[in-house]
């Protein structure tokens, strides 16, 4: 299928409560979200495959938004997901690629060498590259230093035509200016995840993005 990177959001199941995650889900796609990474790292293998299973039943009417599994790519391949999205220290991208030809591959960038190592791999061997942290954030304290705008614009030159999406602390105010880097979308995980009205979140974002 199609992937459409514009508003990419990435599932916090903490920052849903009390609501579920699907239901903020189904929420935000209504508000225009275009693709959905479901994330949980204190869940268990069994735990995030039936959370993906329910958010893909939650978008059963909508074909057209992605959903990729954050690391997992067990994960993945049972629930019939579009992708896996890693990091620098899951699973290496070419064996992920030669095990799942059909998935849409997912791989984060935060310096200029593993983007060097990302382009250097042979073609089609990655679909997306998520750039960042942008800003620091919370959502993920363990991330690497904050590039900023012109840390992100960079690495999109240097991307190789690659898709690229970037993410940390990314809010409405803030979208515009990510996305005048080139990045072909934003990733947002708690201005939707823990906005009182998700779907209204989403509506806004979109908005700074055109």
């Amino acid at each position: 299928m199609r992937f459409d990177p514009n508003l990419y959001l990435v599932t916090d199941t903490a920052l849903c409560a009390p609501r579920s995650v699907p239901e903020v889900v189904a929420a935000a796609v209504a508000g225009g979200v275009t693709a959905v990474q479901v994330r949980d790292k204190t869940a268990s293998r069994r735990e995030l495959l039936e959370l993906t299973r329910a958010v893909q039943a939650a978008l059963v009417d909508r074909p057209d938004v992605a959903v990729v599994v954050d690391d997992a790519l067990d994960v993945a391949l049972l629930a019939g997901a579009t992708g896996v999205h890693l990091g620098q220290s899951d699973l290496p991208v070419t064996d992920v690629r030669a095990h799942a030809p059909h998935l849409h591959v997912g791989l984060s960038v935060g310096t200029a060498d593993e983007l060097s190592a990302a382009t250097a791999l042979p073609p089609g061997t990655v679909n997306l590259l998520g750039l960042g942290p942008v800003w620091a954030t919370p959502t993920k304290p363990d991330a690497a230093a904050a590039l900023g705008p012109e840390g992100i614009a960079e690495l999109v030159r240097g991307a190789g035509g690659l898709t690229t999406v970037a993410i940390g602390g990314i809010h409405a105010d803030r979208a515009a200016a990510v996305a005048a880097t080139g990045v072909d979308g934003i990733c947002v995980v708690s201005d939707i995840c823990a906005a009182g009205d998700p779907r209204a979140a989403a509506e806004q974002l979109r908005a700074a993005l055109r």
